[in-house]
């Protein structure tokens, strides 16, 4: 993994959090060549301060990659019991970034498989949503650790809640549980905070410049709109490789003939309370305004401005 090019900046951190990885951490470059265009379209971009300012742990910034065809709903009931909230898979039942009444948030993006996706295995988004059910993020990394990678298409997911964070890949042969630093960390369809591509590090830098900015610092939730100008961008290209593959590009605010940035989210919960802040924009953020979407009961109603 290469360097953080975030490191210097002063976020708040909890010095009694640091990274312990369930398995070993691979060690391979995710800018290694023989990548096939047909199998890196896009990715979908999540962006998580992680117990980052003192007031919020948890603020997420989301945009959803998909086939514009693919049918979806946006964020509504999906368990009961648990109450989970979370936009839904229409085709095949899960969800994509979900909230529970636990106080757990996760959130699954797609890893390209090298030799393209096997329809005939079970769904990634009813992994995630398997995940919430769970009361605690160890209990949901501990879950998603025991399953077997074969049963689905590689992943990357993320489960956090106020006091823990941890994302589990699936390269396809296992399932590797890692816990997060407090901080600010980048995830796409590559490792999470995976720097040695130098297009990464460059958005990394965007969002942590706005992460060290007294006023997000002071009140996250007031520069919501700084977060949405920021995954609405055009122009930050996430991995070179899929711009030289296909010969399209692929930024944070993606659009292609089929494929694209279908919807934005952004995530707010304080760390001394229940309250959670949700925003919702059901198409592409450099067109489309959030708007207050449904949160869990253990939240009440939206706490966050109108």
């Amino acid at each position: 993994m290469g360097q953080n090019p975030g490191a210097g900046v002063a976020l708040y951190s909890d010095p009694h959090l640091h990274l312990l990885p369930f398995r070993a951490r691979s060690q391979t470059g995710s800018c290694a060549g023989g990548l096939r265009a047909a199998n890196f379209v896009g990715m979908c971009t999540l962006a998580i301060y992680f117990r980052a300012t003192r007031d919020y742990p948890i603020v997420i910034a989301a945009n959803r990659d998909e086939f514009l065809e693919r049918p979806a709903d946006d964020p509504i009931t999906l368990l009961a019991h648990p109450h989970v909230v979370g936009g839904k898979d229409l085709r095949a039942g899960g969800t994509w970034l979900g909230i529970s009444e636990h106080g757990i948030v996760a959130g699954l993006l797609n890893r390209r498989a090298e030799n393209g996706a096997n329809p005939n295995v079970r769904s990634r988004g009813l992994l995630c949503l398997d995940a919430l059910r769970r009361r605690t993020a160890a209990e949901a990394a501990d879950f998603a650790g025991r399953e077997r990678g074969s049963d689905y298409n590689p992943f990357n997911l993320l489960m956090v809640s106020r006091d823990q964070a941890f994302v589990a890949y699936n390269r396809g042969a296992s399932i590797e549980v890692v816990e997060l630093k407090p901080g600010l960390h980048l995830l796409s369809n590559l490792n999470v905070d995976d720097f040695e591509c130098p297009k990464i590090s460059a958005s990394y830098g965007k969002f942590a410049e706005l992460g060290n900015r007294a006023d997000f610092q002071r009140d996250p939730i007031g520069q919501r709109a700084a977060l949405g100008i920021l995954l609405a961008d055009h122009n930050t290209q996430l991995d070179s490789r899929v711009a030289i593959a296909t010969g399209r590009p692929n930024a944070l605010c993606l659009h292609l003939d089929n494929y694209g940035t279908r919807s934005s989210s952004l995530i707010f919960m304080r760390g001394d309370s229940a309250e959670v802040a949700h925003y919702f924009a059901p198409g592409p953020p450099c067109r489309t305004a959030y708007r207050v979407a449904m949160v869990p009961r253990c939240g009440g109603e939206n706490q966050g401005p109108k």
